[in-house]
């Protein structure tokens, strides 16, 4: 009788690339390295056809410590700050329009992808509910799935850049934690931190809101720290967990798909990604020319990359998380209400 294989196996193997990856992005500086270095050491393991499987059934249960960290960066005077963002709000439905008509040309031209499979492969919303509807449009899933990932894989590769090359501002991996060991804090924070996770997510899931595991626990979070209920974040070593996690899901989402899948979809969404930030780029100028909000903050509300990771960005950039945070949860639901009515206009037009 032989041993049958561990069916957790290949997720062990995907997380222990994840851990290696984000230890040698810290130790090179690299900003963000807990979810960088796992992201690109996985996508790297899927191209070289590794026995490794996505953790999925981990991201439930990480996602919403992030949500936690992000609110315990609320404070009540983010409250006064509400009206200088209206700028940024009444230009966001613009820049979408552009950023995803844009896209939709690199899809649909240059790609030869159908119109279906072009148009969700390229808004900006959430990859699962683009896939969603693009797969009940009649789309191509793989495609779509393929293009979301590389978007979110490359926007934040492409944003780090940016900030370092560019605005010269830079996060070192080794200086960025202000470190939160596990026995720092007590028992009653412990439960406050836990309840903020698990109760915002379930909450943030009955409500309908946009990415409800990480914005459910950010609210409850971002209450429970302006009321004095707690002041700490959680503890460092649960956020790197959660970090390597959400990493790797994203790097393993490329198993199965063939060099050529790859180099294809990588190299169109490579296109796509630069001439959006380039888009978000000019459009953050005008905040910043008409609000006076910093260039950095402006850039990352309208980088379209996915609600947590560009939170964490924000996070190790020093840069206001609630801004963007806020910006990218309107940007989620914008695009999940707005791309259906927008293809069945499109698709009336003779």
């Amino acid at each position: 009788m032989t041993d049958q294989p561990n069916p957790l196996m290949p997720q062990f193997t995907a997380l222990a690339i994840g851990l290696a990856g984000g230890l040698l992005a810290y130790f090179a500086g690299l900003p963000l390295p807990w979810m960088l270095g796992p992201m690109i050491a996985n996508t790297v393991a899927a191209m070289l056809r590794a026995p490794i499987a996505g953790p999925d059934q981990l991201r439930p249960f990480v996602i919403p410590i992030i949500g936690v960290m992000l609110g315990s960066g609320v404070t009540a005077e983010v409250f006064g700050l509400l009206g200088g963002w209206l700028v940024t709000l009444l230009l966001l439905p613009i820049f979408l329009a552009c950023a995803s008509g844009i896209s939709y040309a690199v899809y649909r031209r240059i790609g030869k992808y159908d119109p279906v499979t072009a148009f969700y492969s390229a808004m900006p919303g959430g990859l699962n509910e683009m896939l969603i509807l693009g797969g009940e449009a009649g789309g191509d899933e793989r495609r779509i799935a393929l293009a979301h990932a590389a978007r979110v894989l490359i926007i934040i590769v492409f944003v780090a850049l940016f900030f370092g090359l560019i605005l010269g501002v830079s996060s070192g991996g080794r200086g960025a934690i202000q470190w939160i060991g596990v026995f720092e804090i007590t028992s009653l924070d412990y439960a406050v931190l836990a309840a903020c996770a698990v109760f915002g997510a379930l909450l943030g899931k009955k409500l309908g809101l946009p990415a409800a595991p990480v914005f459910g626990p950010m609210i409850l979070s971002g209450i429970a720290h302006i009321a004095g209920w707690v002041t700490v974040a959680p503890p460092t070593v649960f956020v790197i967990a959660a970090q390597i996690t959400i990493g790797t899901v994203i790097g393993t989402r490329f198993i199965g798909a063939t060099l050529a899948e790859i180099r294809t979809d990588i190299g169109l969404s490579a296109v796509a990604s630069f001439l959006m930030l380039v888009a978000a780029v000019g459009f953050a100028e005008l905040i910043v020319i008409i609000s006076g909000i910093p260039l950095a903050q402006a850039f990352l509300a309208f980088s379209p990359g996915g609600l947590t990771e560009m939170s964490l960005l924000t996070l190790a950039m020093e840069q206001d998380v609630t801004y963007v945070s806020i910006m990218h949860i309107i940007r989620i639901t914008l695009v999940i209400a707005m791309a259906p009515l927008v293809f069945k206009a499109l698709r009336r037009k003779p």
